[in-house]
């Protein structure tokens, strides 16, 4: 049967369209896929014990049922009735016998729908494949042909859940494909459920490690955001060096206080005491006036040292504008832990923000150091200046005392 006239005729037609008009990109659907389906449209044909003129009709079917692929893939099956129909008619083949083998091409169309035992044994062979050894290869093929034709890459998951659907929805028409084919096409459904299990498994790795590489590049970014270390540095030893000096500063002061604390002591214990006496009053000058330079340096060490709390409120708004230095406690001492921690928040996301809140408190403290010092200085030249006016009063007091009173003190 395979080989009568028009059979014949048919398998030159088609190779000459495969090899003149079939785009290179069409890698599934060309010669090979061809033969393969007429292999297997005979065999199955055989199966069913059909009669030599429907062989005839069936293989016929099978040699034209994708030529239309010539033309593209959109509506293949119409123009492979046009080919096939052109075919015939120019060999004058039977009109009716036409019909029957445009029907077979008809039914192959997806869903397949045949009506008769010749469209189902076509159908059967033109998803032979299934059902075959080399299908994951084929298959392949197919998905490559599609991902060239749509100019879109197919993921492997998605190319084989469709696969699984496909291959679950399927079933065989004639009872010789289903004898022949069913069982190999139950293999292929569970290796290709393998496959997707497999594949899902490397998608989430992959998921995981672009997750982990975006996490790392966040971090990096975010580094990147953060202060430099030198900047931090710098910041780190000016402010140090600050607290040094305010610490050095309120030692000075404490032993001003220190000192002219013993000296009030002493004088009140024993110079004010004797200046009741007339003989003494030669005493008072000198005595007030070192009582009253003790008195104004630990009144000026007192104020070198009193500490300056601002109100402790700022408000959201405050923060949104960058008005408010939160990393000195004066300004945030009242305010609610939400409040605080919002701005704190802010202050570390905030690069702009967090440097300028740290050179507000690098300035701020050294005008608080300005201020200690220069009171300090002032306090330490009353110290000194009364001290000295203090020695001077006593010794020209004592220089210029009465006669009368020294006459009288030795007596």
């Amino acid at each position: 049967m395979e080989n009568s006239k028009i059979l014949i005729n048919a398998k030159k037609h088609v190779i000459h369209l495969f090899k003149t008009k079939l785009p290179t990109q069409v890698i599934y659907h060309n010669y090979n896929h061809t033969l393969d389906v007429v292999a297997a449209a005979n065999e199955i044909a055989q199966g069913e014990n059909l009669r030599d003129s429907e062989l005839e009709l069936v293989l016929l079917a099978a040699w034209f049922h994708d030529t239309g692929f010539i033309a593209g893939c959109k509506g293949h099956e119409d123009t492979s009735k046009i080919e096939a129909e052109a075919f015939l008619k120019k060999h004058d083949f039977d009109k009716e016998k036409t019909k029957t083998i445009l029907g077979c091409i008809e039914a192959t169309k997806m869903p397949q729908n045949p009506n008769n035992k010749l469209e189902e044994i076509l159908c059967d062979a033109d998803l032979a494949h299934l059902g075959s050894k080399d299908f994951i290869k084929k298959s392949s093929l197919l998905k490559t042909e599609w991902e060239v034709r749509d100019c879109k890459k197919i993921k492997d998951s998605e190319w084989l859940a469709t696969g699984i659907s496909f291959l679950e929805n399927h079933k065989y028409f004639t009872d010789t494909a289903f004898e022949k084919f069913h069982q190999q096409k139950t293999k292929n459904w569970l290796f290709v459920k393998e496959e997707l299990k497999k594949e899902k498994a490397k998608e989430i790795t992959k998921k995981e490690k672009s997750a982990l590489k975006a996490s790392e590049k966040k971090d990096k970014i975010a580094k990147a955001d953060k202060p430099e270390k030198g900047v931090e540095t710098m910041f780190k030893v000016t402010l140090r060096n600050h607290i040094k000096l305010s610490d050095i500063a309120d030692t000075k002061a404490n032993i001003l206080l220190s000192v002219n604390a013993i000296i009030l002591s002493i004088a009140l214990a024993n110079l004010v005491p004797k200046l009741d006496k007339e003989s003494n009053h030669f005493l008072i000058i000198p005595t007030l006036v070192f009582v009253l330079t003790s008195v104004a340096s630990i009144i000026g060490a007192i104020i070198s040292t009193k500490p300056k709390v601002t109100s402790g409120k700022f408000s959201r708004k405050d923060i949104e504008d960058k008005k408010v230095n939160l990393l000195f406690f004066g300004n945030f001492h009242k305010m609610p832990l939400e409040d605080f921690n919002y701005g704190i928040q802010k202050l570390m996301n905030d690069r702009e923000y967090l440097y300028g809140s740290m050179t507000k408190d690098l300035y701020f403290l050294g005008l608080v150091l300005a201020r200690k010092y220069r009171l300090l200085r002032i306090t330490y030249v009353v110290f000194m200046i009364g001290i000295i006016a203090s020695v001077l009063c006593f010794v020209l007091a004592f220089l210029t005392i009465p006669e009368e009173i020294v006459t009288h003190k030795l007596k």
